[in-house]
């Protein structure tokens, strides 16, 4: 050994001072026959550090055809060495790369028997430090896969209890030992490290291991089990990440692994009831916190939730009682044939009495409710019998010889069953088709089931690509794409009928242009009207505001559509009378408001030229040709198909409506104060929530992290905008104007209500709110606080920092610049149509003196009074960035 230490160390010192470089670099062949491959690694080192690869190539080949055993040559390279260790493309992996090429071109140094044992043994030990590159080559060139697997299973046993769980994963899957192993064993201390994609490529091949995990962690999940016995026995486990192993992670693990694997969901049981559980909050919050589900939808939906699961059913009485009362709880016990023993205390006792009495209620809250409807809501203006319910293909032929007729103007809407958060598109369930005297509605499930069995399934989604693609039939619409993309959901032959339609018009456009138009409401629009103080919400009746199609409705033909029944489990039959009313009047609605608008566009602040202007942009979604891609924001520009820098075109706040999720409130607030409209979550609002207004209202959901997985699927493409919710809120909103070219003007700083989201201000001179202030706090001292109960703020809160951007140049944020009549008679105070209240009381009498301030601006809809104040030019200038980043020509 010694002698063969001072030969490499003679070596060593000829080759670095001999002055023939040559005979440095490339020693011939022969004199490595036999010797220690150390001299070749040298020569090779020096070779890789000056980057000649070429000769490095050709020396390695030169030394392996040199070497008594190059296979364990090799490992005697990679034993000395270190730099092989490490990520990337090494010294070492280009040496191993090249003997795996050499070997096929030279089998006949290939080891077998006692030799290949003893390799195999040495190989084994690199494996556990190398990187996952070099795993496959070294595998393949020790013919690992043909090792004794009882040592392979000791080996990966051995990493295991030394704590090297990642590399002990990754070797059995390498050697494919999975099905030896123990699945719960081998995957647990990784998913306490967070790596969930390794432990899915552990059971990525094998079926039974994907049933025996699921199981497993579906068992973690059961209520009452205790997580920290899990935790307990990998105390010391390094990088361990408490805060990602909970149930919550685990079960969206689970529903990731049931869609990836397709598994059946019956093998979780306790995360399905979990979800289930989630989704009865969610209904339960629908129905009695906002109120806009219907009794009959709320029961339905319930019913489909809660099964025939005791479980899920015990739950349900609990949330009854908490929502409600004992006998609602009494009566869904009754429903669901619950045993006693099962009751809380109360409900048994309230099971008999109340069976009677709630029926006569019901009944009489019935009839309420639909006299009510027809007193506040838009109604259908056709008799009944014109609406025709279709279920057969020979029913459908008499409707498509009435639409297929050349200049036909027909109402187009869709309807489906709420997802409530599942992923995928929703499935069409019928289709309303409104002409000037009647409407059909296409029964799609039960069409779709007749041609399955009558062999002409390709008859329908003919006839509804020839009514997309004729440009002589003016088709109507609202948020028209969504409406087309759940459609080729339903009919995959239907998928390019977007591109192909012609003839359309979106009123979801018209809305988004009358909602800028700066002109004054007519003809059943929104009005500010001064009522009276006495005059409560009580008398005047509440309700929530409209919004989407009803909102326009309401602003044109006067009364908002009654939405009561949009949230119908719209799969089951038959349906009921009230959902049959409701889908016609969703289609034959957008006769009445493309009529009314082309008569006199003008009134509504829209162009002579309605007809033209709107049937010219005649495709949902415009075809793209070889030269044109889609920006992330779904809007079309032009350049090569490589080009990925694209962005939409410019758009000011005003154009741009977003619903931010609960986690990114300060985004929200931040985007408001530019000028975009944005509706906010609450912290206790489920995220599905927000793709919900998303389709009503056609917003972009801007959210962050995981809920961005499952609220992407539930919109149009480019919809759905991912944020780093680690950044400021400055930062986040630098992030979302550039991604979608939005672009601020000092015009759009304070342009919204930061409290209430209202574009609309109304305008009052100084002496008149001086006037209005006096009276109000007269109105105090005598006790009559009246509608003044909203305005209990602090005075000092910092409203003049706040003032809307509003000067003379720009009349069009104010919705009155003269003060409304009705003073003289509504005393001090003033309260607007809908109930609300001036704040006058908040203003600080100082603030009325100040000779530079000549008008103050009042939010139409929470009240808010705003005024310039001293400090409004500091607050302006903390959103120079902004306006910088946006190419503001102000500044």
């Amino acid at each position: 050994m010694a002698t063969r230490v001072i030969y490499v160390k003679y070596a060593l010192w000829w080759q670095w001072n001999s002055p023939d470089i040559t005979r440095q670099i490339t020693p011939s062949p022969s004199s490595f026959r036999g010797q220690d491959p150390l001299l070749l690694l040298k020569t090779l080192q020096l070779l890789w550090t000056k980057k000649e690869m070429k000769k490095l190539k050709e020396e390695i080949r030169r030394g392996f055809a040199g070497l008594e055993d190059p296979l364990a040559g090799l490992l005697d390279m990679l034993e000395s060495s270190s730099d092989w260790k490490g990520k990337g493309h090494s010294l070492g992996y280009y040496i191993t790369t090249e003997l795996q090429l050499w070997i096929k071109e030279h089998p006949a140094v290939q080891q077998s028997g006692i030799k290949l044992k003893n390799l195999q043994a040495r190989v084994l030990r690199i494996l556990a430090q190398c990187p996952a590159n070099l795993l496959d080559p070294l595998i393949s060139i020790y013919q690992l896969h043909t090792a004794d697997r009882n040592y392979l299973l000791g080996h990966v046993s051995h990493l295991y209890h030394k704590g090297d769980y990642k590399e002990a994963a990754i070797l059995s899957i390498k050697l494919k030992l999975q099905p030896d192993q123990d699945v719960e064993k081998m995957c647990t201390p990784l998913l306490l490290q967070d790596k969930t994609n390794l432990v899915e490529d552990y059971v990525g091949e094998y079926p039974e291991l994907q049933s025996k995990l699921l199981q497993i962690l579906d068992t973690w999940c059961e209520p009452g089990f205790n997580i920290r016995d899990i935790t307990r026995q990998y105390q010391g486990l390094s990088r361990y990440k408490p805060d990602k192993f909970n149930r919550r992670m685990l079960s969206k693990l689970v529903f990731r692994l049931l869609d990836r694997f397709n598994v059946d969901p019956g093998l979780c049981p306790n995360v399905i009831n979990q979800r289930h559980l989630r989704t009865l909050n969610y209904l339960f919050y629908k129905r009695f916190v906002e109120k806009t589900m219907t009794q009959e939808n709320w029961t339905d939906h319930v019913q489909s939730t809660v099964g025939e699961n005791r479980w899920l059913q015990g739950h349900l009485i609990q949330l009854l009682i908490s929502y409600c009362d004992l006998k609602t709880a009494a009566r869904w016990a009754q429903h669901c044939n619950l045993p006693k023993e099962m009751l809380p205390y109360g409900v048994a006792d309230e099971l008999q009495k109340l069976q009677i009495q709630e029926r006569v209620e019901e009944a009489t809250k019935a009839d309420n409710y639909e006299e009510s409807k027809k007193k506040d809501h838009y109604q259908l203006p056709i008799p009944r019998a014109n609406i025709h319910f279709l279920q057969t293909w020979e029913e459908t032929l008499q409707c498509w010889e009435k639409v297929l007729q050349p200049g036909q103007v027909v109402g187009i809407d869709m309807e489906w069953r709420p997802s409530f958060g599942m992923v995928g598109k929703p499935r069409v369930s019928l289709l309303q088709i409104a002409l000037n005297d009647e409407v059909f509605l296409l029964d799609l499930p039960r069409l779709l089931e007749h041609a399955e069995t009558e062999g002409g399934k390709e008859k329908l989604p003919h006839f509804i690509q020839m009514l997309y693609s004729d440009a002589a039939i003016t088709k109507l619409g609202y948020g028209m794409s969504g409406d087309l993309s759940s459609l080729a959901a339903t009919w995959p032959a239907l998928k390019d009928t977007d591109k192909q339609a012609q003839g359309v018009v979106d009123l979801l456009t018209v809305d988004k242009q009358l909602q800028k138009s700066s002109i004054d409401w007519k003809k059943g629009a929104q009005k500010v009207d001064v009522l009276c103080p006495e005059q409560s919400n009580e008398d005047r009746g509440f309700r929530q505001p409209e919004k989407g199609l009803s909102l326009l409705v309401q602003h044109v033909l006067g009364k908002p559509l009654d939405k009561t029944e949009q949230l119908s489990n719209w799969e089951k039959r038959p349906l009921r009378e009230e959902q049959i009313l409701y889908a016609a009047s969703d289609a034959y609605c957008l006769l009445e408001i493309y009529e009314k608008l082309c008569k006199d566009p003008a009134s509504f602040g829209l162009s002579s030229d309605l007809t033209a202007s709107l049937v010219g942009k005649s495709r949902a979604k415009k075809q793209l040709n070889k030269q044109e891609v889609l920006s992330p924001s779904g809007q079309q520009c032009k350049g090569s198909k490589k080009e990925t820098s694209c962005r939409p075109a410019p758009i000011s706040p005003k154009e741009f409506s977003v619903v931010c999720d609960n986690m990114l409130q300060g985004l929200g607030r931040y985007l408001r104060c530019l000028g975009v409209d944005v509706q906010m979550l609450e912290n206790e609002d489920d995220h599905r929530k927000a793709a919900e207004i998303a389709r009503q209202e056609g917003r972009v959901i801007l959210t962050s992290g995981l809920p961005y997985q499952t609220l992407q699927s539930q919109v149009a493409e480019g919809r759905c905008f991912s944020v780093n919710c680690s950044e400021k809120a400055k930062e986040q909103a630098l992030q979302v104007l550039k991604h979608f070219n939005v672009q601020v003007s000092l015009a759009d700083i304070f342009s919204r209500c930061q409290v209430c989201n209202c574009d609309k201000y109304l305008k009052v001179s100084r002496e008149r709110m001086r006037q209005l202030v006096e009276g109000s706090r007269q109105a105090l001292g005598d006790g009559n606080a009246g509608c003044l109960a909203r305005s209990k703020e602090k005075p000092s809160q910092s409203c003049d920092a706040t003032m809307p951007a509003c000067n003379a140049a720009q009349p069009g944020y104010t919705l009155h610049s003269e003060w409304p009549e009705g003073l003289d008679q509504c005393g001090a105070s003033m309260v607007l149509a809908g109930g609300t209240v001036l704040q006058v009381a908040a203003i600080p009498p100082g603030v009325l003196d100040k000779p530079e301030l000549t008008d103050f601006y009042c939010c139409t809809r929470c009240g808010k009074v705003f005024w310039e104040g001293s400090h409004f030019g500091r607050v302006v200038s903390q959103f120079q960035d902004v306006l910088v980043t946006a190419g503001d020509e102000h500044l």
